[in-house]
């Protein structure tokens, strides 16, 4: 069954010559023009994948990203905008975008994001099918849950990705750049800041400030390892 793709954009020229290369691509395509026509198509006809342009009338693409992770929709989004804004960019992604492309753009290399998303998507589904469990932390990826000394944790959706990937592979030294790339899916030109500041807001929910990372340890030069507490 041919993977069905949602394109939302108000620009008539945009819509016409994605659903054209998509479909030329074997996928089936439904659009919107508008946000909240968005969010109807996304629960009515449960899209495999959803390109999003940024500035939209009323609800604009941030706005319509925010409200889907909210909902626990985990629907992959690819985000187009005309703007070559980096914080745009880390906003959209902070917010669960799984990639960004900027206008104009090559309709080949549109597609050819969408299949590697959809693929990344396939695996890990694959990959969440298991429970998670380091310690005192267990996830429950499927049912978008973690709990920590039984205890829900409250995470953001990016937070509770990079616990995930974190966790999927405990015991390895993950670098900066490896955490940026699977769970952001984006090169930052060298910028993993973004990185740190998630790694320490889940530090905040497992460890205890006054005393050395029981499970996410520092690798000096490398990057971050989750591992067994030793206590």
């Amino acid at each position: 069954m041919a993977k069905r793709i949602l394109v939302v954009d108000d620009e008539p020229s945009i819509v016409t010559l994605l659903s054209f290369n998509l479909k030329k691509a074997g996928y089936e395509v439904i659009t919107a023009g508008k946000g909240l026509e968005a969010l109807d198509k996304v629960k009515e006809q449960h899209p495999d994948l959803i390109i999003l342009d940024l500035m939209l009338p009323g609800m604009d693409g941030m706005d319509i990203c925010r409200k889907l992770r909210q909902d626990l929709i985990q629907t992959p989004v690819l985000m187009l905008t005309a703007r070559d804004d980096e914080l745009d960019k880390i906003l959209g992604l902070e917010l669960g975008a799984d990639d960004y492309m900027t206008k104009p753009f090559s309709p080949r290399e549109v597609v050819a994001r969408v299949r590697a998303i959809l693929r990344r998507s396939e695996i890990g589904k694959q990959q969440l099918a298991e429970v998670l469990s380091v310690g005192e932390i267990k996830v429950y990826p499927n049912n978008f849950e973690a709990t920590f000394k039984g205890q829900d944790m409250q995470l953001t959706p990016k937070e509770f990705e990079l616990l995930v990937y974190l966790m999927q592979h405990k015991g390895r030294v993950l670098s900066r750049e490896q955490l940026l790339n699977a769970v952001w899916n984006y090169e930052f030109a060298g910028d993993t800041r973004i990185v740190d500041v998630h790694v320490s807001h889940l530090r905040e929910k497992i460890e205890d400030v006054t005393r050395k990372p029981l499970y996410i340890k520092t690798v000096r030069g490398l990057g971050y390892k989750l591992e067994e507490p030793k206590i």
